[in-house]
């Protein structure tokens, strides 16, 4: 089946397209039979040979939504636009989910106790382990000499009452 498409060509970041009659196997980027024009985003410019665009449409060439609508704008085809994009749906792919699973899992999930989910720890970056590698090193050695002293004191006061 022929297919008349766009055919992406230009620079990195800077997209310009041709309109091409393809077969609807061949690869974007491939083989072509026919240049029927060009449409650049950017700079708003397109052409296309509108004879060769009604031949091939009436030889059965099918036109990809995006061409369409490129084709309605410009007056080629007296038709209502078509919906190009449809993002993907989540409601189908949960439902699936629930249809794959059977009866009995489900009853064992619901009989189960819900668990709250547990928070993962953040990944530190080395920098943030070593500093807190640090602090905990400067914590202890602030800790012994409070210790230090704390022992010091409680053996004085254990002599202390030894010597009377």
């Amino acid at each position: 089946m022929l297919k008349i498409r766009l055919q992406r060509v230009g620079k990195k970041n800077a997209p310009s397209y041709r309109v091409v009659l393809a077969e609807h196997t061949a690869p974007p980027q491939g083989k072509f039979q026919e240049i029927l024009g060009f449409y650049n985003p950017r700079k708003k410019e397109k052409s296309f040979k509108k004879e060769r665009i009604e031949h091939w449409l009436s030889k059965g060439a099918q036109l990809s939504p995006t061409v369409h609508n490129l084709l309605v704008n410009e007056g080629i085809l007296k038709e209502p636009k078509l919906k190009a994009w449809r993002p993907k749906k989540k409601e189908k792919v949960e439902e699936k989910v629930e249809k794959e699973t059977k009866p009995e899992e489900i009853k064992k999930e619901e009989a189960k106790p819900e668990e709250k989910p547990t928070e993962k720890p953040k990944e530190e970056s080395k920098e943030e382990i070593k500093e807190e590698v640090k602090e905990v090193k400067e914590e202890a050695k602030v800790e012994e000499p409070e210790k230090k002293e704390e022992e010091s004191e409680e053996a004085k006061k254990e002599e202390k009452p030894k010597e009377k």
